[in-house]
């Protein structure tokens, strides 16, 4: 090329084209997000640039031997026009550049506009065509739709497209779409993997290592492959996508189109996604329900909330030989979150966070990330969320400050997502969605920090919103509000940060709710304050209440209900029973029937409880008459009895098996100074119940200090086994009818989340989040 007399680029040869395939590259989103430049600037610059940069840079702005490219150039696309400008003004003597202050203002300002464009995204482009052109394209003679998705709508054979217009320059589009070869998005290269059984497959290499493979084949269905398994694997240097076969017009229609795509925006789809590229991958209500051997497909494993499982492989004849099989590190510490497992694939969540694994080795398929929001308060600003939940060919999870969040199981990109509150109060969720029919229910935090709790609902397939379920009155004539004093409770807690539970045969969704707030400043909410630190059983297609419990009226001591309302069907007092078991965190055990909200029996499950002497005939607690004398701590038995972590019930021993804490909490009066040390300090123990009588069957204590914030769940299995996690740094296995210590695995982090446990290729694995990272367990292979 003659440096001497360069060719003058167009505007349309360099604000040029798209990406008909995928946006192969990650996201890198400027930190500004400045409006395109006018064209005629932009026209301007070209003529500027080829005049006095094309020597050194190029004419194609791809660089030469005397100056780096500008095109992808990632130490140009970090700058900012003013930062560019700046640059041009001053020069960098020391690599050779001259300065250029000495171009008129115009010019310069021509220049560095044109500069900047080359790596700004396609949507802060001025793209000529037109887009609904491009759209109709897209979606009918293009066939893009075939393999890509946008908004939900589309295939997910390949990348999603939904924000490739702010993902990628339109270089990058115009190469990957006249090279596709040289510009393979990290996941989707293809390979053909030959098995020992003969057989042939082909698809993408999602994930890989020298120990096995991911294989993503071109239906979208996933083959988790290991090394015993491979004879060989033959790399296919190509993509599937091949050359854009168009017209001048169609391609810069396509372009403008594409280039608008700037991602998913909050609110329901306009119109229900497209059928699933592999449904036989997907997963239907039924296998929730009625889950397959082997599957965890919701938060406890089944909805009725009762985390016990059948398998048995793994039992208290062997479970001593039980060994780490893999560890999933995430950059978040103190995970409570529960794992769900279905065809293998394992889905786990952090702060904003999700990812889907090989479920026997740990091995990463996607990822999928957002930062963390500033200004929250509770445990939504400590990054807290507890699952995933799965629906046909979607993943669900909660945000840290209340959205709700839709996936694509196969990509991990974003299909829709919704704001959860009405209004900007100091809502977070933290909740493992629940899957009911064709919907899926989530709930919010921030009871402690001024909010009005709700349960709300909505379809799985398009975010639209179904019900609300408010748990706090707003108004004369709302059910509980004369419960409250002379102004509505519209701040006043009820969170719902517990995932519920619910019954197929009463068609029937069972709630938990929190504390009222102010937490123990009582002045302004006289009465019972319904419906906060209640269980509520709720019609889970409209939401409407069947029926409700209230624990502890007019908490002053932030007892929250929002721990477990498991769901049992067994004899109880001579005659089959729909129960509902609940330990609260007021210190007493709670058996109803479940389809009319009867209390069958209460007891407390601690030494020691002093706020109340019982639970009267109609459920209301006996409060406990204490001398003006008495302390604060005389009058503060339990602090947090029991919290939010999982529990379960063997239908084997009839026990239920879950952990508490004996502790008292003690409030200095205003302006005084904290108690001493207690030389009585509390401490957690195991604890197995008798839910005939209420009685305490056997218990462990847990040595150590009650730290806060490490509440540890329950795993009951056919096998003979319960396992827990030490809060104060292990993960133990015992005897579900003695609770004798069978085996421990020491993890040396404060445990925080619940156990659970699954099988791949027939054999059964127990995991569980410790600190930062997801342990899997297993016994050795034969």
């Amino acid at each position: 090329m003659d440096s001497g007399k360069p060719r003058i680029p167009s505007e349309l040869k360099r604000l040029r084209l798209v990406l008909l395939a995928a946006p192969f590259l990650p996201a890198l989103l400027l930190s500004q997000n400045p409006q395109p430049a006018p064209l005629a600037l932009l026209q301007d610059g070209t003529r500027v640039y080829a005049s006095n940069c094309s020597g050194c840079h190029g004419a194609d702005t791809f660089g030469t031997d005397h100056a780096p490219r500008l095109t992808g150039n990632p130490n140009v696309r970090r700058r900012s026009v003013e930062q560019l400008r700046s640059l041009l003004e001053s020069g960098i003597p020391a690599g050779g550049m001259p300065a250029f202050a000495s171009l008129p203002s115009r010019q310069l300002d021509a220049v560095v506009a044109y500069i900047h464009s080359l790596n700004s995204p396609a949507s802060q482009t001025i793209v000529p065509g037109d887009a609904t052109a491009g759209s109709q394209f897209f979606w009918g003679d293009g066939n893009c739709g075939s393999c890509h998705m946008v908004h939900g709508r589309g295939s997910a054979k390949g990348p999603d497209l939904s924000d490739v217009g702010s993902r990628m320059t339109l270089d990058e589009m115009h190469t990957v779409l006249l090279h596709p070869d040289q510009h393979i998005a990290a996941g989707y290269d293809m390979v053909t993997v030959t098995l020992r059984s003969g057989q042939d497959l082909n698809g993408f290499a999602r994930g890989r290592t020298n120990f096995g493979l991911q294989l993503q084949d071109f239906d979208g269905v996933f083959h988790l492959l290991h090394s015993q398994e491979i004879v060989r694997v033959v790399d296919d240097k190509h993509s599937m996508m091949t050359p854009l076969n168009a017209t001048p017009d169609q391609t810069q229609n396509l372009t403008a189109y594409l280039s608008q795509l700037t991602g998913i925006e909050p609110g329901p789809l306009k119109a229900p996604d497209a059928p699933s590229a592999s449904p036989v991958q997907d997963v239907a209500f039924s296998r929730i329900l009625n889950p397959q051997p082997g599957d965890w497909s919701t938060y406890n494993g089944q909805l009725n909330g009762n985390r016990y499982s059948g398998l048995t492989q793994i039992n208290a004849s062997n479970v001593k030989e039980l060994a780490l099989k893999w560890i999933f590190p995430m950059p978040h510490f103190g995970l409570e979150s529960t794992p769900i497992v279905a065809d293998g694939i394992m889905y786990v969540s952090g702060n904003n966070q999700a990812y889907a694994l090989d479920a026997l080795t740990g091995s990463q398929i996607w990822k999928y990330s957002r930062p963390p929001t500033k200004g929250l308060v509770g445990d939504a600003s400590l990054g807290t969320n507890r699952g995933v939940a799965i629906f046909g060919d979607k993943i669900f999870m909660v945000t840290d400050n209340a959205h709700l969040l839709a996936l694509n199981r196969v990509t991990g990109s974003l299909v829709w997502e919704v704001v959860m509150p009405e209004e900007p109060e100091h809502y977070g969720s933290t909740v493992s969605p629940l899957i009911i029919n064709d919907t899926v229910i989530a709930g919010v935090s921030g009871g402690d920090w001024g909010m009005r709790g709700f349960i709300v609902c909505y379809k799985a397939a398009t975010g639209e919103l179904l019900w609300r379920h408010w748990t706090l009155p707003a108004k004369p004539g709302d059910p509980g509000i004369d419960t409250w004093g002379k102004e509505p409770p519209l701040l006043a807690g009820g969170s719902t940060w517990l995932t519920g539970t619910y019954d197929k045969e009463t068609d029937t969704l069972y709630w938990a709710t929190g504390n009222p707030w102010p937490d123990r400043d009582d002045r302004n909410r006289p009465g019972d304050n319904l419906f906060t630190d209640c269980i509520l059983a709720l019609n889970p297609h409209t939401g409407e209440m069947k029926w409700y419990f209230q624990f502890t009226p007019h908490d002053t001591a932030d007892r929250d209900a929002t721990e477990p309302p498991v769901l049992v069907d067994t004899e109880y007092r001579g005659k089959p029973r729909k129960l509902l078991l609940h330990a609260d965190r007021n210190g007493f055990f709670y058996v109803f029937d479940r389809t009319n909200g009867r209390l069958l029996l209460t007891k407390t499950f601690l030494h020691r409880v002093n706020w109340a002497t019982g639970i009267g005939p109609d459920g209301r607690p006996l409060l406990a008459e204490q001398p003006a004398s008495a302390s604060n701590r005389e009058r503060g038995c339990p602090d947090n009895a029991a919290n939010w972590s999982s529990t379960a019930f063997s239908p084997t021993t009839r026990l239920y098996y879950l952990m508490t804490l004996e502790d008292c909490h003690e409030i200095p009066p205003s302006g005084s100074q904290p108690a001493a040390q207690d030389a009585d300090p509390g401490e957690r123990y195991m604890r197995a119940i008798r839910i005939d009588t209420g009685e305490v069957a056997w218990e462990i204590p847990q040595t150590g200090p009650v730290i806060l914030k490490t509440w540890s769940g329950v795993l009951a299995t056919a096998g003979g086994l319960v396992f827990y996690g030490d809060p104060n740094g292990a993960f133990v296995a015992v005897d579900e009818r003695k609770g004798k210590t069978l085996w421990h695995f020491d993890t040396n982090v404060g445990m925080k989340a619940s156990p659970m446990t699954f099988t791949v290729g027939g054999k059964q694995f127990v995991a569980v989040a410790a600190g930062s990272a997801f342990l899997c367990f297993g016994l050795p292979s034969p």
